[in-house]
């Protein structure tokens, strides 16, 4: 197993309120998780590193406790609810950090089994066989109006709503993430990313990315350019697993 990450503030933004981890504890366990943070001043840095920083710990204790057997969703669960009231409770304390949140999406590999989850527009795809699929399901106003047959996927990426995310974490006391259950087979690419990457790189690059370069940080670095490329206007942030 595979692991690397990149992460850089973009072309536009000031600074960069993107956090994310990477963590393997052998070859066949491994931690990764993006966060998008929001808010007016340094609040979308606090709101992002604070949880990154709270789930990551809460889950490696449960891995390193071997808590996770048969358990992963649960472990997962917990973790978020304790980032989720940590992020809370300082927009509740912190006048500069009122109104902050983040988007998230984590996954936790065991073997050829990985479980993600996800709050917000961060995203988790998965390359196999010569194939990719998006595997989480935006939070979001347009992912709403796709749904409903508002609007097509194709407007849906320059409709100026795409940005407006239903779901953060720490905004509200109580918070529900979506989990997925993704099968890893020998080669397969698990890519977990901010929309600073997804809404300037395409899922055909991000698989011509997975199937011509050599290795993780390869992939990784090859997407981060091709947003760079493109003028970033957002933060750019990209984990890679590789079986």
């Amino acid at each position: 197993m595979e692991l690397s990450a990149r992460t850089d503030k973009g072309i536009v933004r000031k600074e960069n309120q993107d956090s994310c981890y990477i963590y393997s504890q052998d070859e066949d366990c491994a931690l990764m998780l993006v966060c998008d943070g929001m808010g007016g001043h340094r609040a979308g840095n606090v709101a992002s590193s604070l949880t990154a920083t709270v789930f990551a710990g809460e889950v490696k204790e449960g891995l390193l406790n071997a808590k996770v057997t048969g358990a992963v969703c649960s472990l997962m669960k917990g973790a978020l609810r304790a980032a989720n009231s940590a992020v809370y409770k300082l927009s509740l304390t912190e006048p500069d950090c009122r109104g902050m949140g983040t988007t998230m999406v984590s996954a936790v590999v065991m073997d050829k089994d990985a479980t993600v989850m996800n709050v917000g527009d961060s995203r988790a795809y998965h390359v196999s066989a010569g194939a990719i699929r998006q595997v989480t399901r935006d939070h979001s106003v347009v992912e709403d109006m796709v749904r409903r047959g508002d609007i097509t996927r194709e407007q849906s990426r320059t409709h100026p709503s795409k940005n407006l995310i239903t779901r953060a974490v720490g905004t509200v006391p109580e918070l529900e993430a979506d989990f997925f259950s993704v099968a890893l087979r020998e080669g397969d690419a698990l890519i977990l990313c901010s929309d600073g990457l997804s809404n300037e790189v395409t899922e055909e690059e991000i698989l011509a990315a997975q199937m011509e370069c050599a290795a993780a940080g390869d992939v990784a670095e090859r997407l981060l350019d091709l947003a760079l490329q493109r003028g970033a206007p957002d933060n750019v942030t990209v984990a890679v697993l590789r079986r």
